[in-house]
């Protein structure tokens, strides 16, 4: 206990056995240096007696022996001594006073060698040893002022905010397993991130650079299409992603059976494009289907109407559009129900146009409206209502566009049992706008297609997911599970979903996904994350100085296991994020920072034996034009035809 009378005893042995070294030592002195004291006349019998009796206990018995027992006994009271912890006293000083104390305390013997005055040699060999003892004594005290604890040893706090992850590998038919590194205070540990439901949702995230296709996405293509899974990708940059599924699927063919297909869209390059038609008559059923791909499109290129859904002036184009489709699907059981088609009638005059729909009586509600605006003279109106439609979809009239959405190439039923296929759609990131909103219209149909039961498992892959618009994206993820249907998001940052999608349907895809993977995000996407993770336990010290007493303090608290800062500034390859587990397959490590480990040389061998995205077929620029010249020539006919039967 301490209490001052154990700390005066303790004092008082400290001295005690500093007495008993310096005893001790001036006894040695005395004895070696017998004949200098002599000569001053600083002997006699007693001392003499005494010198003998010490002589036959064996102390002298070699120059040395007397030295290292003073030498023990003054390590001795150092032991007891209780300096003022101070954070200036570093271990170097320590083991400098220390060292040179020792080296001055025992290089005194080689004096002896020098055959130096006898005067001259005693008072040199006493101050030197003398200095010595001075040296580590002090030495001795600031080595119990030093602070055991180095708080500034760990300056970021890494060690403390390191955490168990899972170390097992968990598999089962859906999952991706991604292998990893991670740090457990101050030590490297192997481990896997098993995202074994990605039915669930996999959300990827990561500022450009921080790894998400190289180290994440392309891991979620090539393992699901090993494990034979239907698949949609969309490349935001053709053919990043589409020649890693094309290529992967060739070597997995056997995993799908003979009739299994891989499909490309690519408006750039249309020799190695299929022709595909979004609004395939087989796949639309009612005006339902027509309603939601009217809204797709519309939605797709002019994102600003996502945030006025409801408004009149946004409901009009969208009904109108809505219209269009649906006629072109009843007339002739659907034979030019293409969205070129959609186009071309769109740019028919009013009178003729009206006209010729008004013989559809499914959707007489719908162009009534317009109708009447017409008929009651009030173009403003109604050209306010038809003619931002008429605007936005103007920019779709490409030769090139109008050749891929008009053919039949393949249908977008992915997971079809008796035909399944790989599908790559890519974009192109100066025609963003344009190209999206048509991709986003496939995305649309496709998703309808394919979330159905009885059919094969999925993986619908979207890299830069912002850059296309899914209506209601949350009911996919949150239908698809039990539908075997895998989606993947791969996103730059919660305020570009939300700049494209709205803050209230970003959000909620964002907390609907039960798996994220991100790499270097900052902001409002580091916070969220953050707190999604969790806090975990951990050390805290403080130090008090004062000027009686140095101390520290320890203790425990709950601190976030990921600060917003640490993911703000991850490396790229390193990412942290959460996975979620099945009722069979539990994992109670869910959280997770560490750096996935890819193997680079392996990958570069594969990449360099990838066979390029083959051609379709030579398409010459005139097959382009006269296709582009045939719809229009075939709406034309329509409205003349139609026109002729009102007459």
């Amino acid at each position: 206990m301490s209490t001052g009378e154990n700390e005066q005893a303790l004092r008082k042995i400290i001295d005690m056995t500093r007495w008993i070294a310096i005893i001790i030592l001036l006894l040695h002195f005395y004895y070696y240096l017998y004949q200098y004291f002599s000569s001053i006349g600083l002997s006699g019998s007693f001392t003499d007696k005494i010198l003998n009796i010490i002589l036959k206990a064996g102390l002298f018995s070699s120059f040395h022996k007397s030295k290292l027992i003073a030498l023990f006994f003054l390590v001795l009271s150092l032991v007891g001594v209780k300096g003022k912890k101070s954070e200036k006293i570093q271990d170097k000083l320590v083991a400098t006073y220390i060292f040179t104390g020792l080296l001055l305390y025992f290089i005194g013997y080689f004096l002896f060698k020098l055959y130096l005055p006898l005067g001259l040699l005693t008072w040199a060999y006493i101050s030197i040893t003398f200095v010595g003892i001075i040296l580590l004594i002090t030495g001795g005290t600031y080595l119990s002022r030093i602070i055991r604890d180095a708080l500034s040893d760990d300056i970021f706090n890494e060690e403390n905010e390191t955490f168990p992850q899972e170390e097992r590998l968990i598999e089962n038919e859906f999952s991706i397993n991604l292998p990893a590194i991670y740090q457990l205070k101050n030590k490297k540990r192997r481990s896997w991130i098993n995202v074994i439901s990605p039915q669930r949702g996999l959300l990827v995230l990561g500022t450009p650079g921080a790894g998400k296709s190289y180290f994440a996405i392309r891991h979620v293509i090539t393992q699901h299409i090993r494990k034979g899974f239907t698949m949609f990708v969309y490349d935001f940059k053709m053919p990043d992603l589409s020649i890693i599924a094309y290529n992967t699927w060739l070597k997995n063919k056997d995993k799908y059976g003979e009739k299994s297909q891989c499909f490309f869209i690519n408006f750039d390059d249309l020799s190695r494009s299929h022709r595909c038609n979004p609004l395939d008559p087989l796949g639309m059923n009612d005006i339902t289907d027509a309603a939601e791909s009217a809204r797709t499109i519309l939605l797709g290129l002019n994102r600003q109407w996502q945030t006025k859904q409801g408004d009149f002036f946004i409901e009009s184009p969208i009904n109108f559009l809505t219209a269009l489709i649906w006629f072109l699907r009843k007339y002739q059981d659907g034979e030019f129900c293409t969205l070129p088609h959609v186009l071309e009638l769109l740019q028919v005059p009013y009178d003729k146009l009206f006209s010729v729909l008004r013989t559809e009586s499914e959707i007489e509600v719908l162009i009534n409206p317009f109708i009447n605006a017409f008929q009651n003279g009030a173009m403003e109106q109604l050209e306010g209502q038809i003619g931002s439609a008429k605007i936005a979809l103007a920019r779709l009239s490409s030769p090139q566009l109008y050749y891929v959405l008009s053919g039949n190439d393949f249908t977008l039923d992915i997971n079809d049992p008796d035909h399944p296929k790989i599908v790559c759609m890519g974009n192109n990131p100066k025609k963003i706008q344009i190209y999206g909103a048509v991709l986003s219209l496939f995305v649309n149909r496709l998703i309808k297609i394919v979330n159905e039961k009885g059919k094969l498992k999925s993986s619908l892959i979207f890299d830069e997911f912002p850059t296309i618009y899914l209506n209601r994206m949350d009911s996919l993820i949150a239908t698809a599970r039990s539908n075997k249907v895998s989606t993947t998001l791969g996103i730059q940052d919660l305020s570009q979903l939300r700049m494209d999608y709205g803050k209230e349907q970003a959000d909620v895809i964002i907390g609907i996904v039960g798996n994220i993977i991100s790499g270097q995000v900052t902001g409002d996407t580091a916070k969220l994350l953050s707190e999604r993770i969790g806090r975990i336990m951990q050390d805290r010290q403080s130090l008090s100085i004062n000027r009686n007493d140095t101390s520290i303090s320890k203790s425990k608290q709950l601190e976030a296991a990921v600060p917003a800062s640490k993911i703000a500034s991850l490396s790229s390859g390193e990412f942290v994020g959460m996975v979620a587990d099945t009722p069979d397959q539990k994992i109670a490590l869910k959280a997770f920072h560490c750096e996935i480990q890819n193997d680079h040389e392996e990958l570069k061998r594969e990449e360099d034996g990838y066979k390029p995205i083959p051609i379709i077929s030579k398409v010459e620029q005139e097959l382009v034009i006269k296709i582009y010249s045939m719809i229009r020539e075939e709406i034309k006919n329509i409205i003349d035809i139609e026109i002729q039967k009102l007459i």
